[in-house]
């Protein structure tokens, strides 16, 4: 009677050393791979990459097959893709037409890079800002050949107003307003911003890049700046923001031609001046690529 009337509870011990080690199993499945996304790049120079060959679309827009957005969608698998960052591009040119030129002859136009967006888009990457800002023209107006003149930044900063940190916070309300454009376009958007890179060292390089040092460390202050504007903004607009700054510690435009992930105002890599070589592409591409997955792993 004893063993019958144990003959339940082994039962039941054995069913529940079954369910359990089917439990283990099944935790220790791998996940589901993340389905292809529909990819849409949007951005300027720093995300299109001019005069790293080979170029794609408009030749005025710089765009490069061997831009982050190209390497990023070849790496993430894209079910489809469509880069339509351009060289000179604002938040203004998100929502209409660019107008295009090169060396200073019209080069027609092109279409608001919003039209690219679409319901079904599921990842966005955006690069926006250093032309709102105007600090490629700020930092080509700093180039000085003579280590005894008068600091630039003091001509941005007479008065005691910065004139850039103006034009900075002029910017924040241009790109919130154009993250919720995306999110209305493509509500089931994973929207990713970048920031802008390291592009020269503390205490900069002078004669090695012809800027002085007070410059130097002046103009990558407003860099950074930017960089905590575009963070800030994303994070109060549901994008996620993408730091290449910090990651650029040894690679800025005061380094040796093979480390350089940013050029200097003499390119040497194929790349424009004062913008990311092949080089800085793939390792901003490798940067956003690891976060995403980081992120989706979580």
């Amino acid at each position: 009677m004893q063993l019958l009337s144990a003959q339940p509870r082994i039962v039941a011990a054995v069913a529940g050393c079954v369910a359990a080690a089917a439990a283990v199993l099944v935790g220790a499945a791998p996940a589901a791979a993340a389905p292809a996304p529909h990819y849409v790049a949007l951005g300027d120079s720093m995300a299109s990459g001019p005069l790293i060959p080979d170029i794609t679309g408009p030749v005025a827009c710089g765009r490069s097959t061997r831009n982050y957005a190209h390497l990023l969608a070849s790496r993430l698998g894209a079910a489809s893709f469509t880069d339509v960052t351009c060289s000179g591009a604002d938040t203004g040119d998100l929502t209409s037409p660019q107008k295009l030129s090169l060396a200073g002859i019209d080069m027609g136009t092109t279409p608001a890079q919003f039209d690219a967006l679409r319901s079904d888009t599921t990842l966005v990457t955006l690069t926006v800002g250093g032309n709102d800002t105007g600090l490629v023209g700020v930092a080509q107006n700093c180039m000085q050949l003579d280590p005894t003149a008068d600091p630039c930044k003091d001509s941005y900063t007479a008065g005691g107003v910065d004139q850039i940190v103006q034009r900075i916070a002029a910017f924040a309300p241009k790109l919130a307003t154009a993250l919720d454009t995306i999110h209305q376009r493509s509500p089931q958007a994973r929207v990713v911003v970048t920031g802008y890179g390291l592009y020269i060292k503390h205490g900069g390089c002078w004669p090695v890049q012809p800027i002085l040092n007070v410059d130097a460390d002046w103009l990558q202050g407003e860099v950074h700046l930017l960089n905590q504007t575009i963070a800030a903004q994303a994070a109060a607009h549901a994008a996620e923001y993408v730091d290449v700054e910090t990651p650029g510690v040894g690679h800025d435009a005061c380094q040796s031609p093979s480390q350089r992930w940013l050029e200097g105002y003499v390119p040497t890599n194929l790349a424009a001046p004062l913008h990311p070589n092949a080089r800085g592409e793939a390792a901003y591409a490798g940067i956003i690529g690891d976060q995403l997955e980081d992120a989706s792993d979580a």
